[in-house]
């Protein structure tokens, strides 16, 4: 439904800090033409939060626009407030956005019936269909798998963005219900597809989207020995994007510095790499399968 590659994009902002729709759009054209069959616009690496509504739809309209009907496109439409989540989610739809990635309410720390009211609600109210997005680290709560197994029941939530990596939990809700689950830890996209995963969204997809096609495609059909050489050449990319600070100021940075950015301009309260912070990168790019595409 979503593809099996999926890059949760970053937003693009000029040097002044105002959104880029044109370089946002043409950087949605070279993930998908390297191998992206789904995009995620204005998720957590797209700086949604940093954003006004108008900015956040913008940017819906500018990827539809320079990619829609090529792969499908799911709209970051989650708010700890579900009144604000419902109004972004009625927007994407008139826009035409293919799905919608929901996260788990965050900061209000609900009950689990307070986080199924929630998903209800909002898969009520629209006929697009949801990922759900479980990320406790960010949220601050799990998604149980109970209330999992029982939001699994509406026709209109079909997925789930699984960034907890409690393997035992997801084995036990994909045994028990339809729901297509994608990894959204990179490191862990080859054990996630080994667990029955449909495939990964993704941030370090950025940086190496022709290898990360491969790692998927391999893992998919059961190829374990490329998998497992495509997954240890990704690693340093991994740590590089993913370890060292915020996955959107490190992947803005490695795309600068591959000629497919501007700038790596980022929104307050993010703020670009310390010289130190810089030095850590450049170290784990040093060998890896990419330090040749870097200009700096």
């Amino acid at each position: 439904m979503f593809g099996s590659l999926l890059t949760a994009m970053v937003t693009v902002f000029h040097d002044d800090g105002s959104v880029d729709l044109e370089a946002t759009g043409h950087l949605a054209e070279q993930l998908v033409d390297d191998g992206c069959d789904g995009l995620v616009v204005c998720g957590t690496t797209g700086e949604y939060s940093t954003m006004t509504d108008q900015e956040n739809l913008s940017v819906f309209r500018a990827v539809k626009d320079a990619v829609g009907g090529r792969v499908p496109l799911l709209a970051g439409t989650g708010s700890n407030d579900t009144e604000h989540s419902r109004f972004l989610c009625l927007e994407a739809q008139k826009i035409g956005m293919d799905g919608l990635l929901i996260v788990t309410p965050y900061y209000n720390k609900p009950s689990q019936a307070g986080v199924e009211a929630h998903f209800r609600s909002l898969a009520d109210s629209v006929d697009t269909p949801v990922m759900v997005y479980d990320i406790p680290g960010r949220s601050g709560i799990p998604i149980e798998p109970e209330t999992m197994i029982s939001l699994a029941s509406h026709p209109n939530i079909v997925a789930v963005k699984d960034a907890k990596a409690d393997f035992m939990a997801a084995a036990r809700v994909m045994a028990e219900t339809d729901l297509l689950f994608y990894s959204g830890d990179d490191g862990l996209t080859l054990p996630w597809i080994a667990l029955g995963a449909s495939g990964l969204v993704g941030v370090t997809t950025h940086i190496d989207t022709p290898r990360y096609r491969q790692l998927v495609d391999a893992s998919l059909a059961g190829d374990l020995e490329t998998a497992q050489r495509l997954n240890e050449e990704l690693l340093p990319l991994v740590r590089a994007t993913m370890t060292r600070i915020p996955g959107a100021v490190a992947a803005k940075t490695i795309l600068h510095w591959q000629g497919r950015l501007p700038n790596n301009t980022v929104r307050l309260p993010h703020v670009t790499p310390t010289q130190a912070e810089l030095e850590q990168i450049r170290s784990d790019l040093s060998t890896s399968v990419i330090a040749d595409t870097l200009t700096t």
